[in-house]
């Protein structure tokens, strides 16, 4: 068994999830909670899964980063809306020889976490995931679960697979966690945006789970125009994705479970929403490489507006 500590920094239904399988499978796990902090520290955390409910009586629980140890891993899952926190987060929590490994949404994320924690071993974790928190200290795991994981370095030149990235993924395989490790983080971003852009932009502008989204021939057709954009962009920075990659999503979407993605969820809880990590920096990096983006410019304009809007509660 490893003796690696981890700090959850996001304990909802992506970080929850995690942190509670590897706990379950006897990794010593801290989770750094918000409004959940009360129900946790009394009673941790229920997980209702697909692979089998259980339930963590007792788990490391904290409303203080300060208070929590160092740790080896720190798992970053939250929302990066809120990633103007992580200046005075991290720095507390990881060691000196530790790892940070965002398990975040968007791209560049991991240019902005290496700035704050300097020497700091950064990874990548694209999360393929459908998963809710449906209560405080209750998470409803629906489907899948694997991680497709990558280690950072400047420019985002590939890694190959290192042994860190090894031993993490043997951590979370001990959890029953899926995990693929990738050489190239990314082109795994931009493949992970094959899926994210679409699904999630079009959920909140057409008020529409995934399943509706495949349903119609006219919303299916749209979100095979967005994952070929996203590929464009992809291609921009010299990573290719296939066509083969693109069926394959379009078909992985049909046989989910019908599925509010994080981003609609966000809109109807009145929240603020992931626009900027998962639209804006992939326009931002296309435009530098004279890539124009049209139909994701469109939902980017649109989800800025419903973003700004619900900000001032008019939605």
């Amino acid at each position: 068994m490893s003796d690696r500590t981890y700090a959850i920094l996001g304990t909802g239904a992506l970080g929850g999830f995690y942190g509670a399988r590897l706990q379950k499978a006897g990794l010593d796990v801290h989770f750094l909670l918000k409004s959940d902090y009360e129900q946790v520290n009394k009673y941790g955390l229920v997980v209702e899964s697909k692979d089998g409910d259980f339930t963590l009586p007792k788990v490391h629980a904290y409303n203080d980063v300060e208070k929590m140890p160092r740790c080896d891993v720190v798992v970053v899952a939250l929302k990066t809306t809120q990633n103007h926190l992580l200046p005075k987060m991290l720095p507390s929590v990881v060691k000196d020889d530790g790892v940070v490994l965002v398990l975040q949404n968007g791209l560049g994320v991991e240019e902005e976490v290496a700035e704050i924690v300097g020497n700091v071993t950064v990874s990548g974790g694209l999360c393929f995931l459908c998963s809710n928190k449906v209560g405080l200290g209750h998470i409803h795991h629906l489907d899948y679960g694997q991680i497709v994981l990558s280690e950072y370095t400047p420019n985002y030149q590939p890694a190959g697979i290192t042994e860190m990235m090894q031993q993490i993924a043997n951590d979370f395989e001990s959890a029953e966690i899926s995990i693929e490790l990738a050489e190239d983080l990314l082109l795994a971003r931009w493949k992970k945006l094959v899926w994210n852009i679409p699904y999630n932009g079009l959920s909140v502008i057409l008020n529409a789970r995934t399943d509706e989204l495949m349903a119609y021939s006219y919303t299916r057709q749209l979100v095979e125009q967005l994952m070929y954009e996203v590929a464009a962009g992809a291609k921009s920075y010299g990573r290719i994705i296939s066509d083969r990659f693109i069926q394959t999503m379009l078909d992985y979407t049909v046989k989910m479970k019908p599925y509010r993605p994080s981003m609609k969820i966000d809109y109807d809880e009145h929240r603020p929403l992931e626009v900027e990590a998962i639209f804006g920096k992939p326009l931002q990096k296309a435009q530098a490489k004279g890539v124009n983006l049209v139909q994701i410019s469109c939902l980017y304009h649109q989800l800025k507006f419903l973003d700004a809007r619900g900000k001032e509660g008019g939605c």
